[in-house]
């Protein structure tokens, strides 16, 4: 007989212990920033390092109407705070680099200096010295003759940011998210090296260590490689969000705990967000954060059913409660948005695959299907949902931990977003 999953807070006394620590945490870190923030705005200027991450052309009208073309630069600190500059057009491309500039970020409140702000700026140096994520960028562009295609693998491997007409096709087509480093990428790339490290360790075990946890072992040399891939990518929030989802995870399961639970994700939230309070303001992290917590809900809401069952209407489910979410975001929208569905499906083959082959040096081998979807011509349109909207979604949401009944309410809420979504196409 199994033996039954221990709940992990078993009296409101642990819950408000764990609550209090997270509590103590999360002051000490919102310390260290406002520090950071304090010596930031101390002087009229602030030499620093930092990581450009963004670079892209802009034009204004002047006073006189003429069209003044520049530059936007989005910085990432090496202390983890991010703002825009604006720089000459004739700026060469820069981005990963490492430089070092002069900033006037003025008097900036805490909340913008948390999210994002603009300063002026005076540019020092280029570190000429490439990183190993520019090295690998580098030789992603060397592969691919089509810098689209070149464009894309860079996000998939190294999370660069993707051109703007790039990220206006993939949110029309519905699969932005499989473009932005995420648990599901991390899921893959688990699965991937679970299946890789499974034969050599065993034949190892069997001869010199057979009294050793495959188990363990296994997660701690996988968990050693992802973590050094998060550091690689510079912690992107949702990897970050997947990546200790993971570790709590097989603790849990490891010490007889649920691990399917509501509690395993907001644990894993307050934990992260006690560490870094910046993330509170990130997109990515709670888009993250919503994917699991809806996928959860199906799980456990309809865990009686047929796996088989489950297999098939799970990337369904999760694609209808996470539209309100893309369309009040991106605000766009295709006849072609609800392939991403099977799209979603095939990227489990497709990702594991462009990894090996590139690896091998035949990386190249799929452009010519990515090029038939660079070039596929859709009519997307602009949809947009209110804040009401998305608040009544989120207000579903919460009650349908408790209630089934809501479960179907929201179900068919967001059923009539996505035939709201597809009237406005046609």
């Amino acid at each position: 007989m199994a033996l039954e999953k221990v709940s992990l807070f078993n009296t409101k006394r642990d819950f408000f212990i764990f609550l209090l620590l997270c509590g103590f945490i999360l002051f000490y870190s919102l310390l260290i920033e406002f520090n950071n923030y304090k010596n930031l705005t101390k002087f009229d200027s602030y030499i620093l390092d930092a990581t450009l991450v963004k670079q892209y052309l802009k034009n204004k009208i002047s006073k006189r109407g003429k069209i003044k073309t520049y530059q936007v630069l989005k910085f990432k600190s090496h202390k983890g705070f991010q703002f825009y500059t604006s720089i000459k057009k004739t700026f060469p491309c820069s981005l990963e680099k490492q430089i070092k500039l002069e900033i006037w970020a003025g008097k900036i409140s805490f909340y913008e200096y948390m999210t994002s702000f603009y300063a002026y700026s005076k540019i020092k140096s280029i570190k000429e010295t490439f990183s190993a994520k520019q090295k690998l960028n580098a030789h992603l562009d060397f592969s691919h003759e089509d810098k689209d295609i070149s464009s894309i693998y860079k996000a998939l491997y190294t999370a660069t940011q993707q051109p703007k007409h790039l990220q206006t096709l993939f949110s029309s087509l519905g699969i932005s998210h499989l473009l932005a480093i995420s648990g599901f990428h991390l899921g893959v790339l688990s699965a991937l090296l679970f299946f890789l490290f499974r034969s050599p360790y065993k034949y190892l075990q069997n001869k010199y260590f057979p009294y050793r946890s495959y188990k363990v072992d296994s997660f701690i040399i996988i968990s050693l490689i992802l973590f050094s891939y998060l550091l690689f990518l510079d912690s992107p929030p949702s990897l970050l969000r997947a990546f200790v989802m993971l570790v709590i995870g097989f603790i849990l399961y490891d010490r007889g705990f649920k691990i399917l639970s509501m509690w395993t994700l907001f644990l894993t939230a307050v934990l992260i967000l006690s560490f870094t309070p910046r993330l509170v303001f990130s997109i990515g992290f709670w888009l993250s954060i919503f994917g699991v917590f809806y996928i959860f809900l199906f799980l456990i809401h309809f865990k009686n059913l047929n796996k088989i069952w489950q297999f098939l209407l799970v990337p369904i489910w999760v694609y209808l409660m996470m539209l309100p979410f893309s369309l009040f975001i991106f605000e766009n929208f295709s006849l072609y948005h609800p392939t991403s569905i099977v799209l979603t499906s095939l990227f489990s083959l497709f990702y594991p695959l462009s990894i090996g082959l590139h690896l091998i040096g035949f990386g190249d081998i799929l452009d010519s299907s990515l090029s038939y979807l660079l070039n596929f011509e859709l009519i997307h349109t602009k949809v947009s949902l209110t804040y009401q909207s998305i608040s009544f979604v989120v207000l579903l949401s919460a009650l349908s931990i408790y209630k089934k009944l809501f479960v179907y309410v929201l179900l068919l809420f967001n059923i009539f977003i996505f035939i709201y979504a597809i009237n406005n196409v046609t």
